[in-house]
């Protein structure tokens, strides 16, 4: 590939290749991980032409803001690794404090929100890699602008800092964050303390809350998470404990 299309160094132990247009950062990252690579390694794009959310979603994927995979191989546990979702937006969000936004909080289970507007995107996949387990974890963020004609409201980094990011500041933050917190979470035994993390930082935490699941819509007030990362909610005298679920938050961030 051309030198003007992919660049390659290292940050914070970790290999970074930015590449000025991709199919998809986490495509990529499931590729390599196929081809035997060993991890350690974030796959960043300035431009992505099929860039995805979760559950297949478009996610819009201009130059300018910041589009991105992390690489893991044998990172934990294979029932453990869906806590790595958490371990990604803890990170994530210290990196975009670390630029001067405040009011950042952690929407379960893997969206950055601030003022009831989403900032950032976390998509978890765990892939094959020749005969091990990988996860791929992309990370997409606002950094310079947002889309307007969304079903919910959008923010962006520069907009929540006051002042410009640009991708190669993001990812050197975002690298030592994400180093920072995977040494927190130990390969899973640390994950108390993750967790503690994230709901110091929980969106709509003790509010009402819509859960969309597989079988059907649920109501009712969010009690935060459990010791494996699933959302607690309370239902008339119960608590229900739920696994995957689209969440919309009911009080002041409604429409999320």
């Amino acid at each position: 590939m051309a030198e003007e299309t992919l660049r390659r160094f290292v940050m914070a132990g970790w290999r970074v290749e930015r590449h000025a247009v991709l199919d998809s950062t986490s495509e990529e990252t499931k590729r390599r991980a196929l081809s035997g690579d060993a991890g350690q390694l974030w796959i960043v794009a300035d431009r992505q032409t099929q860039g995805r959310g979760r559950h297949g979603r478009d996610w819009r994927s201009p130059a300018g803001n910041f589009h991105g995979s992390a690489l893991l191989v044998e990172p934990c546990a294979t029932a453990d690794a869906p806590q790595l979702g958490f371990v990604a937006g803890v990170a994530a969000r210290a990196a975009c404090e670390d630029f001067g936004a405040r009011g950042v909080r952690l929407k379960w289970p893997n969206d950055l929100v601030a003022d009831g507007a989403k900032l950032s995107g976390i998509l978890l996949e765990g892939c094959a890699g020749a005969g091990r387990f990988a996860v791929s974890i992309g990370v997409g963020v606002n950094l310079a602008s947002h889309p307007d004609d969304l079903p919910y409201p959008a923010t962006d980094l520069a907009t929540l800092a006051g002042k410009p990011v640009n991708v190669r500041e993001f990812i050197e933050r975002l690298a030592a964050r994400f180093d920072e917190q995977l040494a927190v979470f130990a390969r899973g035994a640390g994950f108390a303390a993750i967790r503690a993390q994230w709901l110091v930082a929980a969106a709509g935490l003790g509010a009402p809350l819509r859960a969309t699941t597989a079988s059907g819509v649920l109501e009712g007030l969010f009690e935060g998470i459990d010791a494996r990362g699933r959302l607690l909610l309370r239902r008339r005298d119960a608590i229900e404990t739920i696994e995957s679920a689209d969440v919309s938050l009911l009080g002041p961030t409604s429409g999320l």
